[in-house]
């Protein structure tokens, strides 16, 4: 069986250009040094990352299934992971669903993704909860995956002789969470995130799934911007994150992406742009960067900062977190909970 490509998440298309001498347009926000552009970032690159909207971009659907039942969200803690940490990612995806939380809101930044419909009419679920959560805190299978492996961690979670995690192939996501001392193939290099589905020859079933790596030790300044910047461009300035976890909090925009991605596109048939599934461009792709009215290149948009001084745009339960925008194919461009025009 290959290896599964690569869903592109957190996925940078050109190289980051900060210098206001440039003559191209600046369509780049995570610093990665050295990136490789597909076929698909050429046709896109120019229309990606703009909170305007875009005549370039042609998200269409491909009539493949969506997650139109109710979601759950089943987390495999991989490594070492503390309390506090495990708290932010369940109230932010607890927050969800939530109508509590004073807007700008998390549930309202997943009202862009319930727009998204099957080939029924049926919209995408609004309600996010979680289920059941599996810890692996021995490193089952080392503290370097590959993305084969990655799934081999899932088996183990579904598999397990004690407590295994439910089998959900219509409405479950399967979250894997690597803590910071944890290496996932090409992590850091050219993505922070990804997600695909299982292959049966390896898990015995078909399920979507996500991986999401903490880069606190690993690459704060790539994965964890703007809450860190990189050391070779001294002129960035990081901001103060929204939880005092510059990894987790780095975390929180990267796990929104997934969830968005896999809820639209779960098996790699439904909604993206471009001909090639293999390198697809799906709503959470096409707004990289972009947390705020504004945003686009190397400027993240409009964002508030707390009495604390943290930055945030958008609300939880009980918390704040910093989550970029999705695609709204309705209107053709990014949107936000937080827009100025909201």
């Amino acid at each position: 069986m290959p290896t599964p490509p690569l869903i592109p998440s957190v996925l940078i298309l050109v190289p980051l250009l900060f210098f206001s001498f440039c003559t191209e347009p600046v369509i780049a926000w995570r610093p990665w040094p050295n990136q490789t552009l597909n076929k698909t970032d050429f046709i896109f690159g120019g229309s990606k990352k703009y909170e305007g909207s875009s005549e370039f971009v042609q998200l269409k659907y491909h009539m493949g299934p969506v997650l139109t039942a109710n979601i759950t969200v089943y987390p495999i803690w991989y490594g070492s992971w503390q309390k506090s940490q495990k708290r932010i990612i369940r109230e932010f995806i607890s927050s969800i669903s939530s109508v509590d939380a004073k807007p700008p809101s998390v549930a309202g930044w997943w009202k862009t993704v319930q727009q998204y419909t099957d080939q029924t009419g049926a919209n995408i679920s609004r309600y996010v909860h979680i289920g059941t959560e599996k810890n692996d805190r021995f490193f089952s299978h080392g503290k370097s995956l590959t993305r084969l492996s990655v799934q081999s961690v899932i088996k183990s979670a579904v598999t397990s002789s004690t407590r295994p995690l439910p089998i959900n192939p219509k409405s479950g996501v399967y979250l894997l969470l690597t803590s910071e001392d944890v290496y996932v193939q090409n992590f850091c290099n050219n993505v922070c995130g990804f997600h695909y589905f299982t292959f049966p020859s390896i898990v015995g079933y078909t399920l979507p799934y996500a991986w999401v790596g903490n880069s606190a030790k690993l690459c704060p300044g790539v994965c964890a911007y703007p809450f860190a910047a990189p050391a070779y461009i001294p002129q960035l300035k990081a901001v103060k994150s929204p939880n005092g976890d510059i990894g987790v909090d780095g975390m929180i925009s990267v796990i929104a992406h997934e969830i968005a991605e896999l809820s639209t596109n779960p098996l790699v048939n439904a909604w993206y742009a471009g001909q090639d599934p293999v390198f697809p461009v799906e709503i959470a792709d096409l707004c990289e960067g972009i947390y705020g009215t504004g945003g686009g290149g190397s400027y993240t948009g409009q964002m508030f900062n707390g009495e604390d001084g943290a930055t945030y745009n958008m609300n939880g339960i009980r918390r704040r977190f910093l989550v970029q925008w999705v695609w709204n194919h309705l209107v053709n461009y990014c949107t936000g909970p937080n827009a100025l025009d909201q």
